[in-house]
């Protein structure tokens, strides 16, 4: 593929992208920004939650995964489907009833002032790094490919990106994402059925035969028992329920489309709708990944050591021009949910968490007040993707990552214990908790070979993290007390 051609494509995606955004943000508000004037339809909600949630992380390690991991993913992705419905019977319902536009106001009504602040800084402490991440694989791909080629420095590669997504949820918010996120949701999931397609023709194999292939091969195993693993199949289970009960539940971006629906009803269709498509759009991935293996291998094709640009690689050199096109298409698609959801819930929670928004009247001040929170969350993106780029040690951007991911763990704690606790806690000790957790838990996982007889911490250190937060507020209750949120 040539240059220009996928600058083409970046430019024509980026058109329809704008013409969303202008048909979203007439008369858009305050109010359109932050909850989309409660007039979202569930089923676009629904599909478009589709391409957030998968991200460009999905897009391009899942596939690659398939070769050290096998299909065991899946485990984690039938996890994900139990939190999906334990979301929606549990924690939409104490959100509507308390008709909150940032999820972590629910603290403030349960513990005081400090567990409140504790927990919407956690969320943005994580989805910037994670944002940021997700952002910087997809970006860094393009940039390798096409713009290193070119001459284009990595950040104006980066700041070009940033400019397009600050621009079009600039007025619209979630109003315009959710109409936005469809798009890339089609896009994307079109990226990864032509790559099967194409793969499958080049084969000369029928596609069931392909299907017997995978079923037949050591790549469709699911389930390992060694307990050792990090794909032991129940800790891959639990921490699928519990990583999607905290980075979707607890989070602000993921919570905020579904609190733009009308209703509670119609945010529960469309949280079981969507938590059924993930996992038939996640065994979609796994068999993409088999596929380019099995592509290679017939080829006599040598492939990348990272498994994070084996897709790319094959896409964008092996594939042809067509398929090529397919997959930018699908990065780029990828690329500005990495961003956009995020950069309108950070301004979100900044607003209504720390600059108190609800209780403000002047609607001017507060909409120019959001514009440079937006504006400043924007250049704050920058220069975290920009960072990443400077890093360049994949194991230290890999540890950030996981920071980031334990960052989730206090929230898992704080809302648990709220909801199933009735007594209170001392507000002020709350933040010391919540630090002393994340800290613990990376300190077990880089020492868990040593100290518990070669066990590697996987996925369910997030659960662990909540546990320790939650037995802290234990130790700080206020017995026989209650919470008027309770």
């Amino acid at each position: 593929m040539t240059p220009t051609l996928i600058i083409g494509c970046v430019a024509v995606y980026s058109a329809l992208l704008f013409f969303i955004t202008w048909l979203t943000t007439r008369k858009a508000n305050n109010a359109s920004y932050f909850i989309g004037n409660k007039a979202s339809k569930w089923y676009v909600v629904a599909y478009g939650m589709i391409g957030a949630s998968l991200s460009g992380v999905t897009f391009m390690s899942v596939p690659g995964w398939v070769g050290t991991t096998q299909f065991s993913y899946l485990v984690v992705v039938l996890g994900y489907f139990v939190g999906y419905i334990i979301i929606a019977t549990v924690l939409m319902p104490m959100y509507y009833r308390l008709n909150l536009t940032s999820i972590y106001g629910f603290l403030e009504q349960r513990f005081g002032f400090w567990s409140y602040k504790t927990g919407a800084f956690f969320f943005i402490l994580s989805r910037t790094i994670g944002a940021s991440f997700r952002m910087f694989l997809v970006i860094n791909v393009l940039q390798t490919f096409v713009f290193d080629a070119m001459g284009v420095p990595f950040i104006l590669t980066v700041g070009i990106f940033i400019v397009l997504i600050l621009l079009y949820t600039y007025e619209g918010g979630i109003k315009t994402i959710v109409w936005t996120d469809t798009l890339q949701t089609t896009f994307m999931l079109l990226a990864v059925v032509i790559s099967v397609t194409l793969i499958v023709k080049e084969l000369n194999i029928p596609f069931i035969d392909v299907l017997r292939s995978v079923n037949a091969s050591d790549y469709s195993k699911v389930i390992f028992t060694d307990w050792h693993d990090k794909r032991f199949f129940v800790k891959q289970f639990l921490s699928g329920i519990f990583i999607c009960i905290a980075m979707t539940g607890l989070d602000q971006e993921m919570m905020q489309k579904n609190l733009s629906c009308k209703n509670l009803k119609d945010a529960q269709k469309n949280m079981f709708s969507f938590s059924a498509i993930m996992v038939f759009v996640n065994l979609l991935f796994l068999l993409l990944g088999a596929t380019l293996y099995f592509y290679a291998e017939a080829k006599g094709i040598v492939l990348p050591k990272k498994t994070d640009d084996i897709f790319p690689t094959m896409a964008l050199q092996h594939f042809g021009t067509f398929a090529g096109i397919v997959f930018v298409i699908g990065i780029i698609s990828a690329a500005y949910p990495s961003a956009d959801g995020a950069l309108t819930s950070l301004t979100t929670s900044a607003c209504i968490d720390f600059l108190d928004f609800q209780k403000r009247d002047d609607e001017v001040k507060k909409k120019k007040t959001r514009h440079l929170v937006h504006l400043a969350f924007a250049v704050l993106l920058l220069a975290v993707v920009v960072l990443f780029r400077a890093i360049n040690n994949e194991a230290v951007i890999g540890k950030l990552f996981t920071v980031a991911g334990y960052t989730y763990g206090p929230l898992l704690g704080l809302f648990a214990f709220g909801l199933f606790v009735k007594a209170s806690v001392k507000d002020k000790l709350v933040p010391y908790i919540c630090i002393a957790s994340p800290v613990l838990c990376y300190f077990l996982s880089e020492h868990s070979v040593q100290f518990f007889n070669g066990y590697k911490f996987g996925f369910e250190l997030l659960l662990l993290n909540g546990l320790f937060v939650f037995v802290g507020l234990l130790l700080i209750r206020k017995p026989g007390t209650t919470s008027a949120a309770s």
